[in-house]
């Protein structure tokens, strides 16, 4: 009886957000433990210690310089995101409806996204030029191929019933994916939401490194060059923390909208 009652005050809501919190808390300990070794070992050649980065990121936010910066980075990063989101979606629900437009597709998006992007830099350079629009389609070719197959694997394993009805109610294309598939397939949109501003972010960074003047990604790299390690380490530390924070926002509204029932 007890082992009982036991597991259903742990199956409680407060007991499920209590020990998530837990684990986050010990997991941040873990991390900040490794990373005070990994500085201490490298005497702060490689990466600066926590204490020391944080004081420094503390001064560096108090300038307008990094704001500039931070600015430029999510000016191109909100573009690039946007657009491998609405693309991305279009694309797969289009190739989920079109059966064998999907099979012929899925292959090449699938080898198009094992290849090391940073190879297609000239390319992309020889086509868009230095800037923001460099930026952006380095962000777009990271974080578009992801939402199209997320999208396109949804609606491949969506009940054909849908399909059918929306047929017999003579629904447009349009009407049909906006009201039947997309709703059907929402949790693994957002799914693919998630994985897709992590890798668009990934994809802007490295155009500002190569291809930019102002940016996290510029400030990191002009970092690295003048050996600058609390610099460096003060921007990965920026960066991490968003990337973490919007995954953990990302995969809570996963986890909502696929305890929706289906319609």
């Amino acid at each position: 009886m007890s082992d009982i009652s036991l597991e259903n005050a742990l199956s409680t809501p407060t007991s499920r957000r209590r020990i998530r919190a837990f684990d986050a808390v010990v997991m941040t300990l873990l991390m900040l433990a490794l990373w005070q070794a990994i500085g201490s070992w490298t005497k702060g050649v490689a990466v600066s210690p926590p204490l020391q980065t944080f004081v420094y990121l503390f001064g560096l936010l108090r300038t307008g310089m990094f704001w500039d910066h931070a600015a430029a980075t999510l000016a191109a990063f909100l573009l690039a995101f946007g657009l491998s989101a609405l693309i991305g979606l279009a694309l797969g629900l289009i190739f989920g409806i079109r059966r064998f437009a999907g099979e012929v597709a899925e292959p090449m998006l699938a080898g198009f996204y094992t290849i090391p992007k940073v190879t297609l830099y000239p390319v992309v350079l020889l086509v868009f030029g230095l800037g923001m629009s460099a930026k952006v389609a380095f962000g777009v070719m990271h974080g578009l191929v992801p939402m199209t197959l997320f999208t396109l694997g949804a609606v491949r394993n969506l009940p054909p019933v849908l399909i059918r009805t929306a047929k017999v109610l003579r629904l447009s294309p349009g009407r049909t994916m906006l009201w039947i598939l997309v709703p059907a397939c929402l949790p693994d949109i957002v799914n693919g939401l998630r994985i897709s501003f992590s890798l668009s972010l990934l994809g802007v960074l490295i155009g500002e490194m190569f291809s930019s003047q102002r940016g996290l990604g510029f400030l990191l790299v002009n970092g690295m060059a003048q050996h600058n390690v609390p610099l460096s380490t003060a921007v990965v530390t920026v960066i991490v923390v968003v990337a973490i924070a919007a995954n953990t926002l990302m995969l809570r509204v996963g986890g909502r909208t696929a305890r929706r029932p289906n319609p």
